[in-house]
C-alpha cells in the first residue's frame, strides 16, 4: 500500500511540475491565473497586466525592436543582454577606448553615452480588434479584396490613436488571421549606455559555450531611458531627464530554490508550431544545412581575422556575433528535432486532426482535406522557397558590398526628387557620414575572403534556372577580381566621390559597377521569378493555415492553445529546474563562478579571465550576493522562450527580478517548432551575479543603490 501511495504521489508531483508550453498574450493571462497560482505564483492577473493601473507590463520594454529590457529603478535604469546592446557598445569602442574588451561604466549620469537610432517601446495596452478589423470582409470573394479591406480598417484604428494621443499603434494578426490585436505603445528614442561588463564576462564562453549548458556568461548591459521634462518621449537633448516609470522591478537577492515558480515576460520573435511534417522535413534536411554551410564559410574568415588584429576584432565583433548566433542555434535545432523524432510526431498529429475532422460531417466539410492540401501546396513551391533562402543568406549575411548596394540604389533612385525639392545638399552630408561610418567597421580583404568562400557555396545550392546573370557569365573567381578591383562599393574614397558628384546621369555609372551589377542580378531573380511564385504560395498558404488553425481551436478544446510568437508582448511560466536531455546526462539547475575557473584553466581563449576576477574569486569576496558560500552565475528554467526573449526579465512568484533571460540549451532550440517539456530549458543570468559584477568587480555600486533590493 505504501509503495502504491508513493508511486501515485510521484506521478502527481511530476504532473504538477510539468513545464508549460506556450506564450500567453498578457491581456488574456486571467485564463491562466489559477494554474500559475497552483504552481506557486503569488500574483494576480491584474498585477501582471492592467490597463487602468500600473502593472508589471509597464516595466517591460521592447529593446530596439529585437530584444527585451526591463526597468529596474525609478530613474529609468534598464537592463538587457550584453549581446542586445553589443552594437551600441561596439559603436562607442575604439583602439583608444576598447569598451568591448575592458567594459564601460558611467560613474555619473553626465558620462552616459547617447546612441543614435536606439529606441525602446512600452506597451500601453493590448486590445482585441478582431471584429473591427474584419468588418465588411464577410461577403468578399477574392483575397486581394479581403486584404485591402483589412488594411483599410486597421489603418483607421491606428490613425485614431495617432491623432488623439502621443502614442503609436500597430495591429497584428494572430493565429493566421483568426484574431487581430492592436498594440498601443509609447516609443522612447533617447536611450543612453550606462554600463557594460568586459567581454570576458559579457561573452564568457564565446562561440564554444553559445547555446550550451552549463553556462557561465554574464550576458547583461545597462542603459537608461530619458524623456522630456513632461516625462513623455523626446528626441535626444542635453535637457532631457531620466524617465519616471509607472513600475520598476524590485531585484531579489535572496536564496533561490530548485522548483520555484519562474516567469519570463518579454517580446518573443517567432515560433512556427503549426508547420506541417513536410515543411519540417525541408527545414531539417535542406534549409538549415545550407544556411549552416554558408555561415560556416563566413565565420572561418571573420574568426581568423579577428584573432589576428585588435582593430579587426572591434570592427567585426557585432557582425560575427550576428552570424554565429543563428549558425550554432540551427545545428542544435536539427539535432533536437531528430532526437525528438519531430517529423513523426507531426505526422501523428496530422493524422489525428484529419481523423477527428472526418468523424464529424460538419468538421469534415471544413477541415477534412486541409492537411493534405497544405502538404501538397508546399511540394509545389519548395524549390522557390529554397532558392529564396539561399539568396537572402547570401545578400544579408554574406559580403557586405551587396547590402551597401541596396542603400546606394535607393539614394540614386531618390536623387531627382531630393534635388527638385532642394533637399539634396542637406541629405548629402548625412549620406556621406553614413558611408564613412560603414567603412569605419569594414576591411576589404576580409570582405573579399568572405566572397571567395561563400560564393561557390551559394552558386552550388541555387538551381541553375535561378542563377543570376553574373553567375552565368563569369566564374566566382573572375567576379571577385572585378568587384574588389573596380567597384566603388568596396572603396570609401570612390563611393564618397560618387555621392558628392551625384547628378541625373549617376544611375548610368552605377549600373556599370561590377559590385552593383551582381547585387542587381541577384535581386532581379528574387524580385522576378521567385517573388511571383512565392507571393502566390504565401497567399494560398495563409488561407489554408487560417482554416487549419481554426480547426485546431474548434476540434481540440481540451488542449491549451497559444498564438505563435510574433514580436509582441508575451508571458511564459515554469519552474527553476534542470533537465536530463539525453541518456547519461543530467543538467543541474544552476552554475557558479567555480565553473568559470574550471573552464579558465582549460586554456581555451573563450574562457579568459582577468587578474581582478581571479583575485576576487580566490578571496571569495562575494559580498551580499552569495548563496551558501557560492556565487551563482546562471540558472535554467522550463519557460518557453525564443529569439526576442533575449534580455527579458526572469521573475519569481512575487514578481521580483531574479535573472535576465539570454539563451536556451542547445537541445531546446527546437522549441521554435516543437516544445518538449522534458528537455526544453531557457537560460538566465542570475541577478546576484549581475549586481556583483556592477558593485564589487566594477565599483559601480551607485547603480545598485538606485534599485529596490529584496534581501
Amino acid at each position: 500500500m505504501l509503495r502504491k501511495i508513493m508511486i501515485v504521489s510521484l506521478i502527481l508531483s511530476s504532473s504538477f511540475l510539468r513545464a508549460e508550453e506556450g506564450m500567453i498574450i498578457p491581456s488574456l493571462v486571467q485564463a491562466f491565473q489559477s494554474d500559475m497560482q497552483a504552481k506557486g505564483m503569488k500574483l494576480s492577473a491584474e498585477d501582471i497586466y492592467s490597463v487602468n493601473n500600473s502593472s508589471m507590463k509597464d516595466a517591460v520594454l521592447h529593446f530596439n525592436g529585437g530584444c527585451t529590457a526591463e526597468i529596474v529603478s525609478d530613474q529609468g535604469l534598464i537592463l538587457t543582454n550584453h549581446h542586445c546592446g553589443y552594437y551600441q557598445i561596439q559603436q562607442h569602442s575604439s583602439l583608444e577606448n576598447d569598451y568591448l574588451k575592458y567594459g564601460f561604466w558611467a560613474m555619473d549620469k553626465s558620462k552616459e553615452l547617447p546612441n543614435e537610432g536606439l529606441f525602446v517601446t512600452r506597451i500601453v495596452r493590448i486590445e482585441d480588434v478582431t471584429k473591427a478589423v474584419l468588418q465588411g470582409t464577410e461577403g468578399l470573394k477574392y483575397v486581394p479584396q479581403v486584404e485591402a479591406k483589412i488594411k483599410e480598417n486597421a489603418g483607421k484604428l491606428i490613425e485614431e490613436i495617432k491623432n488623439t494621443t502621443h502614442y503609436e499603434a500597430q495591429i497584428k494578426a494572430f493565429d493566421f488571421g483568426n484574431s487581430y490585436y492592436m498594440l498601443v505603445q509609447e516609443k522612447f528614442t533617447d536611450v543612453r549606455l550606462v554600463g557594460a561588463p568586459p567581454s570576458f564576462i559579457g561573452k564568457f564562453g564565446g562561440d564554444t559555450d553559445n547555446w550550451v549548458w552549463p553556462r557561465h556568461t554574464g550576458d547583461f548591459s545597462v542603459f537608461r531611458v530619458y524623456a522630456g521634462k513632461d516625462n513623455k518621449p523626446a528626441p535626444y537633448s542635453a535637457e532631457n531627464v531620466p524617465y519616471k516609470p509607472l513600475h520598476h522591478f524590485p531585484v531579489n537577492i535572496t536564496n533561490r530554490e530548485e522548483g520555484e515558480f519562474t516567469m519570463v515576460y518579454g517580446f518573443p520573435g517567432m515560433t512556427e508550431q503549426h508547420v506541417t511534417s513536410e515543411y519540417l522535413k525541408y527545414v531539417m534536411e535542406k534549409d538549415r544545412p545550407v544556411r549552416i554551410e554558408m555561415r560556416e564559410k563566413s565565420l572561418e574568415v571573420i574568426d581568423a581575422a579577428m584573432k589576428a588584429s585588435d582593430k579587426t576584432r572591434i570592427q567585426y565583433a557585432s557582425k560575427q556575433s550576428r552570424i554565429a548566433n543563428a549558425y550554432k542555434k540551427w545545428i542544435g535545432q536539427i539535432d533536437g528535432l531528430r532526437r525528438l523524432n519531430a517529423q513523426q510526431i507531426k505526422k501523428d498529429r496530422e493524422t489525428e486532426y484529419t481523423d477527428r475532422a472526418n468523424a464529424n460531417p460538419e468538421w469534415k466539410n471544413k477541415y477534412g482535406t486541409v492537411v493534405k492540401a497544405l502538404i501538397d501546396l508546399f511540394k509545389v513551391y519548395e524549390e522557390y522557397e529554397m532558392a529564396d533562402a539561399v539568396i537572402i543568406e547570401y545578400v544579408f549575411y554574406g559580403p557586405e558590398f551587396l547590402r551597401l548596394a541596396r542603400s546606394v540604389e535607393s539614394i540614386a533612385d531618390n536623387y531627382s526628387k531630393w534635388s527638385e525639392n532642394g533637399e539634396w545638399e542637406e541629405r548629402k552630408g548625412a549620406i556621406v557620414a553614413s558611408i564613412q561610418k560603414h567603412f569605419k567597421d569594414y576591411d576589404v580583404q576580409v570582405d573579399q575572403a568572405i566572397f571567395d568562400r561563400i560564393s561557390p557555396v551559394a552558386k552550388k545550392h541555387l538551381k541553375e534556372e535561378f542563377h543570376p546573370l553574373s553567375f552565368k557569365e563569369k566564374s566566382t573567381e573572375d567576379l571577385s577580381a572585378q568587384i574588389y578591383g573596380k567597384s566603388m562599393l568596396v572603396n570609401e574614397e570612390k563611393l564618397v566621390g560618387f555621392i558628392e558628384s551625384m547628378s541625373a546621369k549617376s544611375m548610368k555609372k552605377l549600373e556599370k559597377d561590377p559590385g552593383y551589377l551582381l547585387y542587381r542580378d541577384l535581386w532581379d531573380v528574387r524580385a522576378g521569378q521567385l517573388a511571383q511564385n512565392l507571393q502566390t504560395y504565401q497567399g494560398e498558404l495563409d488561407l489554408m493555415m487560417k482554416v487549419y488553425v481554426a480547426g485546431k481551436l474548434e476540434m481540440f478544446p481540451e488542449k491549451n492553445h497559444w498564438a505563435d510568437a510574433n514580436s509582441t508582448l508575451r508571458v511564459t511560466y515554469g519552474q527553476l529546474e534542470g533537465s536530463a536531455p539525453r541518456d547519461g546526462m543530467l543538467y543541474t539547475h544552476y552554475t557558479t563562478v567555480d565553473g568559470m575557473i574550471e573552464k579558465y584553466y582549460s586554456g581555451n581563449e573563450d574562457f579568459d579571465l582577468d587578474d581582478r576576477m581571479m583575485q576576487l574569486y580566490n578571496e571569495k569576496e562575494y559580498g551580499q550576493y552569495a548563496q551558501d558560500g557560492e556565487l551563482w552565475v546562471c540558472f535554467s528554467g522550463s519557460n518557453h522562450t525564443t529569439g526576442g526573449n533575449s534580455g527579458s526579465p526572469a521573475l519569481n512568484a512575487e514578481g521580483h527580478l531574479i535573472g535576465i533571460n539570454f539563451d536556451r540549451t542547445w537541445e531546446s532550440t527546437m522549441s521554435d517548432f516543437m516544445f518538449d517539456t522534458s528537455r526544453c530549458r531557457n537560460i538566465m543570468v542570475d541577478m546576484r551575479y549581475v549586481l556583483w559584477v556592477m558593485d564589487i568587480y566594477a565599483g559601480a555600486g551607485h547603480l545598485v543603490e538606485e534599485m529596490t533590493l529584496i534581501k
